[in-house]
């Protein structure tokens, strides 16, 4: 029921037939364009995978040659088995890193390793790769664990960043005594894996309740994504005087 000082609103105009085709159809693409991205991606890795272990492997041994051989086809027929390489990459793989606990494949390690320290070039090469692969996939306590905000890169603006680990050696003297540098990764929007590395104050660094997988998510999706909201506490909500509201 309208009141005299409420005017009655105008009717809701109707959607056209392509206004509705349309809505249907950006709904199914927010639907479909994550699923048929995620399978095209696998699919890819997986071809290139293959496309790199499989020639490795000799040619009387190739998976579409044993079908061909067991179930008596043509040896002209084409048949693809995507992701035999795969497989083989991830058994050599177990194994390679089996034996490298082992008392001979550590001692292989240190000798090629001490070959590769005498090449110049490659010495560099082999190095930053090694330092990027045990910072990514080595189990240890230097992966990030916390997100975090910084001012940067002026007061007054927010910069969301990972905690790395406590400055040390040269890096934690060159901020004088009683710094406390902390590094901090800055990722950039929309590939995180590029960044910058900042020596911050442990003071001026504002850790984060979000996980290190959500704040990479808001990184990616240009601040579109946002972590689930967390339930706020009653005296956080209602301020000091929350232990005076008696409950209902």
């Amino acid at each position: 029921m309208n009141t005299p000082f409420t005017p009655p609103l105008p009717p809701a105009p109707r959607r056209t037939l392509f206004a509705r085709i349309r809505a249907s159809f950006l709904t199914g693409l927010v639907v479909i364009a994550p699923v048929g991205l995620t399978i095209w991606l696998i699919w890819t890795v997986i071809g290139w995978i293959d496309g790199i272990v499989l020639p490795m492997v000799p040619l009387a041994y190739h998976p579409d040659r044993l079908i061909q051989t067991y179930f008596g086809l043509d040896p002209s027929a084409q048949i693809n088995v995507r992701g035999i390489g795969v497989i083989i990459f991830l058994l050599f793989t177990v194994i390679v890193g089996w034996l490298a606990k082992g008392i001979i494949g550590r001692s292989f390690i240190r000798f090629a390793e001490s070959l590769v320290e005498r090449t110049p070039v490659v010495r560099t090469i082999y190095s930053g790769i090694k330092q990027i692969s045990e910072t990514i996939f080595a189990q240890t306590e230097r992966s990030f664990e916390t997100a975090c905000m910084i001012e940067y890169p002026r007061k007054g603006v927010w910069a969301l960043g990972f905690i790395s680990i406590p400055a040390k050696g040269e890096v934690a003297a060159a901020g004088g005594e009683g710094s406390n540098l902390v590094g901090v990764f800055v990722p950039t929007t929309p590939n995180p894996t590029s960044g910058f590395l900042l020596f911050v104050p442990q003071e001026d660094v504002t850790e984060l309740d979000m996980s290190v997988e959500d704040a990479a998510k808001l990184v990616i999706s240009a601040g579109l994504v946002y972590p689930p909201q967390k339930p706020v506490p009653v005296d956080q909500a209602f301020g000091p005087r929350a232990d005076r509201i008696s409950p209902s």
